[in-house]
This record gives C-alpha cells, structure tokens and sequence, in this order.
C-alpha cells in the first residue's frame, strides 16, 4: 500500500494517544462520567463513573491530522461534515446524561431529527460537487439499479441505519472502536485499489484515530467514546460508502454492525407481537454476555467475526471491479 497511507494511520494514532492523556484528566475533572443502564448485566455497574465522551479528543486528532496534510478534496471535506456534524449530536446527547447525571440524553427524536438533516445535506452536497448517480450499485456485480430521486431517502436510510448502528455496538470496552479499526482498513484498501485515494487517506485517519483510542478504550476502559465517537464513526462509514457506491456492501463489509442492529429490531418486535424475548438481552453482545462469555471472550469474537466478514466482503469486491 502506499506510503502515505501507513504515514496518515501512524499520525493519527500517535496524536489520539497523545491527546488522551490530557483529555481523560480533564474529563474526569469536569465529571463527563457514564452512567450504566439499570437494566443492563450486573457486571457492568463497576463501569460506573467511567469518563465518556472519548470521542472528542479521536475526532481531534483527526481534523489535526487532516489539517496539518492540507486535505481539501471535496470528498474529504463532505466526509469530514457528516462525520463532525454526527459528532455534535453525539456531544449533545452525551453532555445532557452528564449535566443530568442519567442514562438518558437526547430523545429519540430529536436525535433522528439530526441525524436526518446532516443525512440530507450531506447526500444534496455529494450529489451536486461529486455528480453521483441516482442508482444503487448491486455488490459483487457490475449492474446498476436507477431509482431517480428516491436516492435521497435510500442514502438517509443508509447513514441513519449505520450511526445507530455502530451506537448500538458500542457497549462494551473496545467493541465498536475495534470493529471501526477493521471496516475503515478494508474501505481504505478498497479506497486504494480504485484510486479513491484522497478519500482513502481521511479514512485511514479515522481508523489511526480508533487504533489510538484503544489503547484507552481496550478492557477494562479508562474512558469511553460516548454517542459523540459512536455517532461520528457510524455517519462517517455510512458516508462513505455513499461516496464510493457500496451502500448495500456495506451490509457484509460491516456485518458486525447489522447484527447488533437487528437483534434490537428482532428483540423489540418478538417482544410486542409474541409478548417473548429472542435473545437473553439486546444488542447481541449483551446476549452473549449473559450466556456466560466474558466480555473480552465477546469482543474478541465479535472483532475475529467482522474481520472474516470485511475480508471476504473486500476480496470478493475487488474481484468484480
């Protein structure tokens, strides 16, 4: 791969941690703690207190990073909006659960409301400066499906779906920072081979910036990313597979992030209709845990998994290129 790429993943990496041991004292000292569900496993109260908000000092070293290599692509700049503006939302939520010191921040719709303005200018300002089609590019395939001005609300559909995601993923010590590492390598190989390379190096930023953040966030966390990182990392997958047309490889290539999506969805709606529970607990990682794994025992499984899953969901993308 070339240079650059390993030169852009190193920087971001070194200044995440170097950011982190100035942030963490800080966060503790202006009291930005998680508060843990009541209604979560009982082996997480211990995690109680723990400084969030984490996602700041990745998302940081980011913008520095891109800053000091002068990136003004338009892809990266559109990117970096999406990213950043999930980002506020993230910190909004976070800093009401730590100004009310509870498990709840924003409602729900005021927090969709957000993520479906950032969605909409985001897909208007791609459309208009990177001339995208309005079609859905079938993966491992070289067909194409034009869906004229429905495109915006698939791509909406898209970056909501992704952002709540890998929220959703984020409940254990490096869970979601881990499985981010591993999808933003693969699009950032992707990147490379189709000579999306500007956008290529943002990306390969943000997984320094995840690779930096574990070395706090691996267990037992010193901090935690709050919605501010989750939020940020989801909108920033979702976008680009906006900009490089893999909205539906996405599926495969973040797997990890589906199934924890979809064990709620399953969950919730078992629940009303059948008045039964799936899973012992949702998102998915919850349900295993309670099973008996260990929480590293989980995460690890889970970051094996996605890793299979981005392999073989880039191979075989590469191959129908």
């Amino acid at each position: 791969m070339e240079s650059n790429y390993l030169i852009y993943l190193a920087e971001s990496a070194v200044l995440t941690v170097i950011l982190g041991f100035f942030a963490i004292p800080l966060l503790k000292k202006l009291k930005a703690r998680q508060s843990i569900r009541e209604e979560g496993p009982k082996s997480h109260r211990i995690k109680s207190g723990t400084p969030t908000m984490g996602g700041l000092f990745m998302l940081l070293s980011a913008v520095l990073v891109v800053i000091f290599n002068k990136m003004i692509d338009p892809s990266v700049l559109w990117l970096l909006f999406l990213t950043l503006g999930h980002g506020l939302l993230g910190f909004l939520d976070d800093f009401i659960k730590a100004e009310k010191k509870r498990n709840l921040g924003l409602t729900a719709k005021q927090k969709m409301l957000g993520q479906i303005i950032l969605a909409v200018l985001f897909c208007w300002g791609v459309v208009d400066t990177l001339h995208l089609p309005y079609s859905i590019a079938i993966p491992f395939t070289h067909t194409d499906i034009s869906i004229g001005l429905l495109y915006y609300p698939f791509v909406v559909l898209v970056i909501v779906g992704a952002s709540n995601a890998v929220n959703l993923t984020d409940g254990l010590d490096g869970l979601a920072s881990g499985c981010c590492v591993i999808a933003f390598s693969a699009y950032a190989m992707f990147c490379y081979m189709t000579g999306f390379n500007d956008l290529g190096y943002f990306i390969i930023i943000l997984a320094g910036s995840c690779i930096g953040f574990l070395f706090f966030n691996y267990h037992p966390a010193k901090i935690f990313m709050g919605d501010t990182g989750s939020l940020a990392l989801g909108g920033a997958i979702a976008g680009i597979s906006v900009m490089t047309r893999t909205e539906l490889l996405l599926i495969f290539l973040g797997l990890i992030f589906v199934l924890e999506a979809l064990s709620v969805i399953i969950q919730v709606a078992s629940f009303q209709l059948t008045g039964k529970r799936v899973f012992k607990m949702s998102p998915l990682h919850h349900h295993f845990e309670l099973s008996g794994w260990s929480e590293v025992h989980v995460v690890w499984a889970f970051w094996i998994f996605e890793g299979i899953a981005a392999c073989v969901s880039l191979l075989l993308a590469i191959r129908a290129l």
